[in-house]
């Protein structure tokens, strides 16, 4: 199954309980005040939040009326393009230095292990040369879980005893990686926000450690968070996003959810790019994130 069958299966549920109802527009003969709030209505329901809801009806009216729009099925096009450009990152992700380096956040419970071994897999499947740190080392059996994914993929793993420093097991691996020529180091780090303090310290000493190991490495901190639980996720990863200094968004569990346009509202609310999405149980069903694929994936017929 190729990417773009992939998401659109992945987001079966959302585009038939909601985004599905909102495609009917192109049958309008004629664009008005029942059809927006027709719209609105049904963003809501899809999970966007009402800020964002308003916001794209509100950028689709100056659409119609600028660009002299007449019909239902005009209109709809110009909300697709609206939504690819809402989600459309200002900067490419692009990982340079020998290790870059992506550090991934998020509480314990979205996913974040499984998360990490799939963001390996994909990496390792484009050739890069992939290893990973098990920085986690205050969670029980953080480290077991991890080293039991990296063997299943079959890629390095460097791991302390329980209790150790995360940013000391950190050290270890980019330095062991950038002995050893790797081209990723991707680490686990702690799965709970003990206070803002904390994990603001315990993050910066990582970043630290990681410039002293190679100076000239990329740093990427990618927050987890669950597409199941919307708006409550991303209402609980903004104390996340400013305590860690977050850079971009794995979202998981996104074919889980009948209201996946919680994912329209990530961007806008914290501020963050979502630069990958899960689709799925299996450890190749992690993708990195397509605005344009996202957005036509959202509007398949059945």
């Amino acid at each position: 199954m190729g990417f773009f069958e992939k998401l659109g299966a992945g987001l079966a549920k959302t585009r038939q309980a909601i985004f599905g109802s909102i495609g009917e527009m192109e049958n309008a003969d004629r664009i008005d005040d029942d059809l927006y709030e027709d719209l609105l209505e049904q963003l809501v329901l899809a999970d966007t939040g009402i800020e964002v809801a308003e916001q794209l009806v509100e950028d689709l009216k100056q659409q119609v009326r600028k660009n002299h729009l007449k019909t239902g099925a005009e209109a709809l096009e110009a909300l697709k393009g609206l939504i690819e450009q809402m989600m459309t990152p200002e900067e490419a992700f692009v990982l340079t230095g020998k290790p870059a380096v992506i550090l991934v956040i998020g509480v314990n419970g979205v996913g974040k292990t499984t998360s990490i071994a799939k963001l390996a897999n994909l990496y390792k499947g484009q050739g890069k040369r992939v290893m990973l740190a098990a920085g986690d080392t205050f969670r029980a059996a953080a480290a077991e879980q991890l080293s039991i994914w990296a063997d299943r993929i079959q890629v390095p793993i460097v791991a302390h005893g329980e209790g150790a420093d995360p940013a000391s097991v950190i050290f270890d691996a980019v330095q062991s990686a950038s002995a050893r020529e790797y081209d990723l180091v991707i680490c686990d780090t702690a799965g709970r926000l003990h206070n803002k303090k904390g994990l603001m310290e315990e993050l910066a000493k990582i970043s630290r450690v990681v410039k002293k190991a190679c100076g000239d490495a990329t740093l990427e901190t990618l927050l987890v968070l669950d597409a199941i639980t919307g708006q409550n996720a991303i209402n609980q990863a903004a104390q996340f996003v400013e305590a860690a200094g977050a850079t971009g968004i794995i979202l998981t569990k996104l074919d889980g959810t009948a209201k996946g346009g919680s994912v329209l509202s990530v961007k806008q609310k914290l501020g963050l790019p979502v630069r990958f999405v899960g689709v799925g149980e299996g450890v190749d069903d992690l993708m990195e994130f397509d605005p344009k694929g996202f957005t036509q994936a959202l509007f398949i017929k059945e």
